[in-house]
């Protein structure tokens, strides 16, 4: 088998291609290509051609004129504007017009998205599927509230104090961190505006600045013109210098493609002599490595000649007799393999006793935790209806915030803006641009109006107790992102 298919079949397959290429050399052989001679170049040369003589110019024949058609009058279409750009105008105009009422309307909407409305929903009593892990994760949760319940009662009867007291002072400190916090909030919306003040006061000082860098700019602009002309003329000064220097290398071109036609010959009778001689070594090759394969064959073949013994008698009571540890016959391995499905049947039975009885006891442990649970909830129920009852009989009182940083800053805006007024008057702005800062301004103060009354509203919701601390504090932080976010992008478009 190895030597069939490692040696006679690659033969086999590759023998039509062999015979091919056998036939090619053969071939060649027999015609014996000979040295070609280099034939002579021909060299051009220019026409030796007559100069032809003057010819006489014959006398013009009278021809009658021709009859022209009548002109027709220009049209007057020509001298009008076409319509189409009539009309492209007008569209140009009115998408103007849209973009200008769209920008308004959103710098008016700008935030509304951020805007929080409170709304009384309901919530939806959806019923939680009670699968095996959710019984269990329920009932080890109760369990864990159990013993710490217990854990707190051991304490209390060993002398441990009431934590009651703790808890009320820190829910008192937690206050006046919130009510800290809120000052804190005003006094960056504060400062938040005052920085707009102060950025349309630089721009103003800017305008200014930048007219006198613009005569600057001026003066150095024709300097460099100047020198750009300078530059240009020496650069044309340059290329003519250049063009002459190509014209002459023009003149020896001929000598050279003289040169290089000789080198070209010389490379080519290298190549056919070389060529040749790896020819005749590659038929030199291929002849002995034909020789060598037909060789092989033939010892192939006095191999599959040979006879072979085709008829065994099998006895399944005797061993291999291959000197093996563990060695048996096929009679006693048949009676082992009987004997292991036997033991294994075995095993499965006990098996499947012990998962039914593990599945009982599952069960049972589960009807265990609902009871468990549903006591548990039971009396959370009733604990939490007390616990709500306390919460409405106790309700603080309204306690005014004052803080002198948000008084100082008022006083800082209203100072700015004035200054702001006045520099704008000397400053001379003109009538559209003024209109659309004073259309900012009125923005911006409806601006700052809509959150002054929302922060009054919070006030009072958290002086009542209808709000926790961490939905005031969130409520504060969009408050405070929209106030910042709106002075950067009103002192962009001042910019």
């Amino acid at each position: 088998m190895y030597v069939k298919e490692n040696w006679i079949d690659p033969l086999l397959r590759w023998q039509p291609k062999v015979q091919q290429l056998i036939e090619k050399l053969t071939d060649k052989l027999s015609n014996r290509t000979t040295t070609v001679k280099t034939s002579r170049v021909t060299q051009p040369k220019e026409f030796n051609l007559t100069v032809p003589k003057p010819r006489a110019i014959p006398p013009p024949t009278p021809a009658p004129l021709p009859v022209l058609p009548k002109r027709q009058p220009v049209p007057p279409s020509i001298y009008k504007p076409p319509k189409e750009r009539k009309q492209l105008e007008e569209i140009k105009t009115k998408n103007i017009q849209k973009a200008k009422d769209l920008l308004l309307e959103a710098n008016i909407k700008q935030f509304r998205c951020a805007t929080i409305k409170l709304e009384k929903r309901e919530i939806d009593n959806i019923p939680i599927k009670l699968n095996t892990a959710a019984i269990l994760r329920e009932g080890a949760l109760y369990q864990r509230k159990l013993e710490e319940e217990l854990k707190r009662v051991e304490n209390l009867q060993q002398g441990a104090g009431d934590p009651s007291e703790f808890l009320e002072w820190q829910k008192q400190m937690r206050g006046k961190d919130l009510e800290e916090q809120l000052a804190e909030i005003e006094c960056r919306r504060l400062q938040g505006k005052l920085s707009y003040e102060e950025a349309v006061l630089a721009h103003q000082s800017v305008i200014q600045e930048n007219k006198k860098k613009a005569d600057l700019l001026r003066e150095e602009k024709t300097e460099l013109m100047h020198l750009y002309a300078e530059k240009r003329l020496q650069e044309q000064k340059e290329m003519k210098e250049l063009v002459e220097q190509v014209m002459e290398g023009h003149k020896n071109v001929k000598q050279v493609k003289a040169k290089i036609q000789e080198y070209k010959q010389q490379i080519v009778q290298q190549v056919c002599e070389e060529s040749e001689e790896l020819l005749r070594q590659a038929l030199a090759e291929k002849e002995d490595k034909n020789r060598k394969r037909y060789e092989l064959i033939q010892q192939i073949r006095a191999l599959e000649s040979a006879p072979s013994i085709r008829h065994k008698f099998v006895d399944l009571t005797e061993t291999g007799g291959h000197g093996l540890f563990g060695e048996m016959s096929i009679v006693e391995l048949r009676e082992r393999l009987a004997l292991l499905k036997e033991a294994q049947k075995a095993a499965e039975e006990e098996k499947r006793d012990q998962i039914i009885h593990e599945k009982q006891a599952k069960e049972q442990l589960i009807l265990d935790k609902l009871d468990q649970i549903s006591q548990f909830r039971a009396e959370l129920g009733r604990a939490a209806a007390l616990k709500q009852e306390e919460k409405k009989k106790s309700q603080p009182g309204e306690r005014p915030m004052k803080d002198e940083r948000i008084l100082n800053l008022q006083k800082k805006i209203i100072e700015k803006t004035m200054e702001r007024k006045k520099q704008a008057g000397l400053l001379k702005i003109s009538p559209q641009k003024t209109r659309m800062v004073s259309s900012k301004d009125s923005f911006q103060w409806n601006h700052w109006k809509e959150l002054e009354e929302s922060r009054e509203r919070q006030f009072r919701i958290l002086q009542h107790g209808f709000m926790d601390r961490e939905a005031a504090q969130q409520r504060e932080l969009i408050a405070a992102a929209r106030s910042g976010a709106k002075a950067c992008v009103l002192r962009s478009d001042l910019r």
